[in-house]
């Protein structure tokens, strides 16, 4: 697939790996639909890669939560650029709490955002895609395929994701709509400054070596690779490879390497 001209909505385009997607695409000439809450930074944002690339931008409230609002953006998109090639999936939250510990809320809030988000813009923006014959996409995580200690809800939302891009998959087949599961490893933005706590409230600072990580511009351009190359799953990193793999081969020692990963975090839950 080539992008030049194409639409594009992303979700969570006000930062992280939703802005360099923003970017990436906009850079390869497509036209963008940036989704978020935060309204000014959208519209910051839009105007910056109009400018920079010479391409069309379009920014539209949205709490991917609300159904209402989804079924709004998928109807602007159209009503602006009369088509709808390409679905970026990619608002989310974490979190950072035992299951032991954490109020039930705040998975439900992940379920909401990571998951139900994607099912409700997916909804609506399916039979556009299937006309242009595009692309939906979920930006998912390793956590939708190994379990991660103190992101039950997390990964919960993501394993979820993973299912019902894997139905989706399958039920257009013949449709030609392609349908592509990205699976980032640790990626440093601010989902972990944002990830909810026990209580619901944003964490703050992240409990991770962000210097080590990948960069949200690393991602952003295997993402849209993936999606010219139509691509099937990207799993992004030797980690990620190597974590899949062993979770089918050896699960049971898998889980003893995960679990000392993750005490080794900055103040750690598990000791």
């Amino acid at each position: 697939m080539k992008l030049n001209n194409k639409t594009v909505i992303i979700t969570g385009a006000s930062s992280g790996i939703g802005k360099s997607l923003a970017h990436e695409f906009a850079r390869r000439g497509a036209n963008l639909v940036l989704a978020a809450r935060q309204y000014v930074t959208l519209c910051q944002i839009a105007q910056e890669l109009q400018d920079q690339y010479q391409i069309k931008a379009l920014a539209v409230q949205c709490d991917v939560t609300s159904e209402s609002d989804c079924r709004h953006l998928i109807n602007q998109a159209k009503l602006s650029f009369g088509k709808i090639d390409i679905l970026i999936n990619n608002a989310g939250i974490s979190m950072r709490a035992l299951f032991k510990d954490v109020d039930v809320q705040v998975l439900k809030t992940l379920m909401d955002v990571n998951f139900w988000g994607a099912v409700y813009c997916t909804k609506y923006a399916l039979p556009e895609i299937a006309q242009t014959q595009g692309s939906i996409v979920g930006v998912s995580s390793i956590a939708g395929y190994k379990g991660l200690p103190g992101r039950t809800g997390y990964s919960a939302s993501k394993f979820a994701m993973n299912g019902f891009l894997d139905s989706l998959r399958v039920e257009n087949l013949k449709t030609g709509v392609h349908v592509m599961t990205a699976c980032p490893g640790f990626t440093a933005s601010n989902i972990r400054n944002t990830a909810l706590n026990k209580e619901g409230n944003q964490q703050g600072e992240s409990s991770m070596h962000e210097e080590k990580m990948m960069t949200s511009e690393e991602v952003a351009k295997l993402i849209v690779d993936g999606v010219e190359k139509r691509e099937r799953t990207l799993i992004m990193t030797g980690q990620g490879k190597l974590t899949v793999l062993l979770s089918k081969i050896i699960p049971g020692i898998l889980d003893k390497l995960v679990y000392n990963v993750f005490t080794k975090e900055k103040d750690p839950l598990l000791k």
